[in-house]
């Protein structure tokens, strides 16, 4: 019995702990444009208790109904939301902050979460895949959904394991295509990028050495010299991509392969949003 105590004290901690990090992001990137999340009328809650909340609710895998109900039960959670026990947002009203929040939110979220897992100079590129049938085989069939998964290409740090960056596509583009846009709008953040042979294209090459960052992407095998390439690659720094599949690895672990909103730009948001979960969790347990 007093394991089983010390248990739920430990995870109510972490958890505790998760939730004032998620509040000070918040309330930093709502302070510059809070109706971007909140109504724009200016009536209802702030916007930042509402990014708490989608915080919270992605942390213990929860539905809109049952984060409301469980974070007004939870005083300390109470205490930072600065709500009372029955003064929490409805679902619907949570839910229709999240349709109102646009992608650029949800990514300026992620990066300053990135940002306090203090990401090293060198990172990594990859796309992995998720599932979007999670929905009734009705829904599908009547929305005609006839897209069965998403592409996600993140930019991970390869020293702290954290998300830097990730683009969402339903549409399964060419890794050239996503790497120009993800690679390229992250320059400032990192000085050398290592890519597998899907994002071997010279324009990307030219212009990640334009900004200063250090290009360690494989060439498809043409010619001679495309050997003579890969032999001048840093070894030790292209052989830690390993840890761009770690990343992913651990977000499906942790938060499950499926994304749940049924429209496209919700399951985007959402993923963005997953990944600034997934790195703030890792500085709970020091």
């Amino acid at each position: 019995m007093k394991g089983e105590a010390k248990r739920k004290t430990s995870v109510s901690k972490t958890l505790f702990r998760f939730v004032t990090q998620a509040v000070s992001l918040a309330q930093k990137r709502c302070a510059a444009s809070p109706t971007a999340v909140s109504d724009p009328a200016g009536n209802g809650f702030a916007a930042w208790k509402h990014v708490t909340l989608h915080f919270l609710r992605i942390n213990m895998d929860a539905t809109y109904r049952e984060i409301v109900d469980w974070a007004s039960e939870m005083d300390r959670v109470c205490g930072l939301l600065q709500l009372a026990r029955s003064a929490f947002p409805a679902p619907s009203t949570l839910w229709r902050s999240f349709e109102r929040a646009p992608m650029r939110v949800w990514r300026q979220l992620l990066r300053r979460s990135a940002a306090r897992c203090d990401p090293g100079d060198h990172s990594a590129l990859d796309a992995t895949f998720f599932d979007r049938q999670v929905a009734s085989s009705h829904y599908v069939t009547r929305s005609d959904r006839h897209i069965r998964t998403l592409k996600a290409t993140a930019l991970v740090d390869t020293e702290s394991c954290a998300v830097l960056d990730v683009h969402c596509s339903a549409h399964w583009p060419h890794d050239t295509q996503v790497g120009h846009r993800v690679a390229l709008r992250n320059t400032a953040e990192i000085e050398s990028l290592a890519g597998d042979k899907g994002y071997d294209d010279q324009s990307l090459r030219d212009a990640l050495r334009a900004n200063g960052v250090r290009p360690l992407i494989r060439h498809r095998l043409f010619a001679h010299y495309d050997h003579a390439h890969d032999a001048r690659l840093d070894s030790g720094l292209y052989g830690q991509r390993w840890m761009i599949e770690t990343a992913f690895s651990a977000i499906k672990c942790r938060y499950g392969s499926a994304v749940r909103p049924r429209a496209w730009y919700r399951e985007f948001r959402e993923l963005a949003l997953t990944a600034a979960v997934y790195n703030l969790e890792p500085s709970l347990t020091q």
